[in-house]
């Protein structure tokens, strides 16, 4: 599965930015899909998946209640709505796919190519 992420840009602390990412290649309901985020200097981490029907999700703890993961697999797309975002969000996004269960944040293997996001402070 070939994965593209889209929809970051520069946001002031407060606001919010929607990203999609497009799946191609393979029907994207056969993977667990998940949002991750790199911060300069720092390891990726997880922010958030969802299971293959959608029904169910994980987030990480400082973006509950702030940020929201769903799918379309009609559309083959997922999507990360985040409000409120801080200085601390800033960080290249990427989404990526997994065959296995959307808790086994270690398994995901299929990447797509990161979008940026940049909160002001």
């Amino acid at each position: 599965v070939q994965l593209q992420a889209s929809g970051g840009g520069l946001v002031q602390a407060g606001g919010s930015l929607r990203l999609s990412c497009a799946a191609s290649g393979r029907t994207m309901s056969s993977y667990s899909m998940g949002w991750f985020r790199q911060a300069p200097g720092k390891e990726r981490e997880s922010v958030a998946t969802i299971s293959k029907t959608g029904v169910s999700t994980y987030y990480k703890d400082s973006v509950k209640d702030r940020f929201t993961i769903s799918r379309d697999n009609a559309k083959n797309t997922v999507y990360l709505q985040m409000n409120s975002l801080l200085p601390e969000d800033t960080a290249l996004y990427y989404c990526a796919a997994s065959q296995a269960s959307y808790l086994r944040l270690t398994l995901y293997n299929y990447w797509g190519q990161g979008t940026q996001v940049t909160v002001s402070s």
